[in-house]
């Protein structure tokens, strides 16, 4: 397959040591070549693949030096892209790295489109999709964690599941066709029913075996939506600022400081959380606040982890009350600040509508409490602790989507088999969950698809 080259910044826009330009196709190291020039005097032609030279790109019109330059040759098919690849290191600067795609682009190379480098990978058959799609989870890791998840994926863990478990629906489907062409031979179709459900009850329990580790695979993917709720003044901006260990969030004894949605990323025992410090929850004639508040209750709404922060030193409202209430049903942990200060709650009373939810005190103004909540955001989904080592986790929505769609047809094929339906019917149930796994490598898979996917990931990967 023939692409025309492409070339991008690889490196984050910003001020840096050194910046990269990236170069895939048949033409880079012609493009390369003409407006560079080594100090040892090589052409870029003719140099050795997978070396690095030092030297100057210049404007071939004029002989002005564009930038002091280190440039990686690299013939295809050993490379990332399976094409010829040319990385030119520049000075880390916004104008400098522009002056040098810009100084690419004039001589023949097109702007890749986010992703495109990775989709070539992919259509020249190094990695498959699910692969593809793990360099941007790896990308977009926010723990040590979610970043073996995803490299354990990009190696190929979750893609060798999958074409075993295609590999023993083929076998299926090779035995019906032999039932198919032979009808006479009655001992045919009795071995081919056995089989079949054999290896269907098989392929059954390994997609749930996948699908058992999906929330959790989700969760290291896409971080935990976790709300930060409860009335004004009870520590809920301390309670942020305590687990992002820096003051993100204004503190004051002012109730109604924080008036919006803030939002911040954060790490704990290994589970990534995304923090949501919302507006105190209460009626309130302040307009600006009152859109906070409305602002809060639909985060509450959205939210895998509700962490429902009360006072120490206050009595139980009826809009600490209420807000029990709104949060029954979903995962919550009860925190009690402010235990430095006299006592005023009733804790018998907080327990009895804590229910089955941890309850969790702390003095966030003297650091303590903090450790066992994070022990109990960790134990309440992954039991405290996460292996990643031998498990392989389904962290992305839509092989999770496609394994569960899978799960369905074979269990629909187990049905019509013990319901004596004629294996032609059965045959057409199994060739779809071959074709649905067959997606998530990218085997059977629309190119609407494909470009949707690869439009998600960002410019020069």
């Amino acid at each position: 397959m023939e692409f025309d080259t492409i070339a991008a910044i690889s490196t984050p826009m910003g001020e840096g040591a050194i910046a990269i330009v990236r170069l895939s196709g048949d033409d880079s190291i012609k493009i390369a070549d003409r407006i560079f020039r080594s100090i040892s005097g090589k052409r870029l032609m003719e140099v050795a693949t997978h070396t690095i030279h030092y030297g100057h790109l210049l404007d071939p019109k004029t002989e002005e030096v564009i930038e002091e330059v280190m440039v990686s040759v690299m013939k295809g098919p050993k490379t990332f892209t399976k094409e010829d690849v040319v990385e030119i290191n520049c000075h880390g600067g916004i104008v400098s790295v522009n002056r040098v795609l810009q100084h690419v682009l004039s001589f023949g190379a097109r702007l890749a489109e986010p992703g495109e480098f990775t989709k070539r990978a992919f259509l020249n058959g190094r990695i498959d999709l699910s692969q593809a799609e793990a360099v941007m989870d790896l990308i977009r890791a926010k723990t040590d964690r979610a970043m073996n998840v995803a490299l354990g994926q990009m190696e190929g863990r979750l893609s060798k599941l999958i074409r075993g478990l295609r590999q023993e629906i083929l076998e299926i489907l090779a035995h019906v066709e032999v039932n198919i062409d032979y009808p006479e031979y009655d001992d045919v179709e009795e071995m081919t029913h056995k089989m079949l459900t054999e290896k269907a009850l098989y392929i059954r329990e390994e997609i749930k075996k996948l699908l058992q580790t999906s929330q959790q695979g989700k969760i290291l993917r896409e971080g935990l939506s976790t709300a930060i709720v409860g009335r004004p003044n009870v520590g809920k901006s301390s309670l942020l600022n305590s687990l992002v260990h820096e003051n993100k969030a204004i503190v004051t004894d002012i109730p109604g400081t924080t008036r919006d949605v803030i939002e911040e990323y954060v790490n704990v025992r290994g589970v990534p959380l995304r923090l949501l410090d919302t507006a105190g929850i209460r009626e309130t004639e302040d307009i600006v606040e009152r859109i906070g508040v409305e602002r809060s209750r639909q985060v509450l709404n959205e939210a895998d982890l509700i962490l429902l922060v009360l006072n120490y030193a206050e009595q139980l409202t009826q809009e600490d009350e209420k807000l029990f209430e709104v949060v029954k049903g979903m995962d919550v942990i009860v925190i009690v600040n402010k235990t430095d200060l006299q006592q005023q709650i009733n804790l018998e009373q907080v327990k009895k509508l804590a229910a089955n939810h941890k309850l969790v005190t702390t003095s966030l103004l003297e650091d303590r409490g903090v450790e066992e909540l994070e022990e109990a955001i960790a134990s309440l989904f992954f039991s405290g602790t996460i292996e990643t080592g031998d498990l392989t986790y389904v962290s992305n929505s839509r092989h999770i989507a496609l394994l569960g769609q899978s799960l369905n047809t074979i269990e629909e094929a187990l049905e019509n088999v013990e319901n004596g339906t004629p294996i032609d019917i059965v045959q057409i149930d199994l060739t779809r969950a071959w074709e649905l796994l067959g997606e998530i490598i990218g085997e059977s898979v629309h190119e609407s698809l494909i470009d949707q996917l690869f439009s998600q990931f960002c410019l020069g990967k």
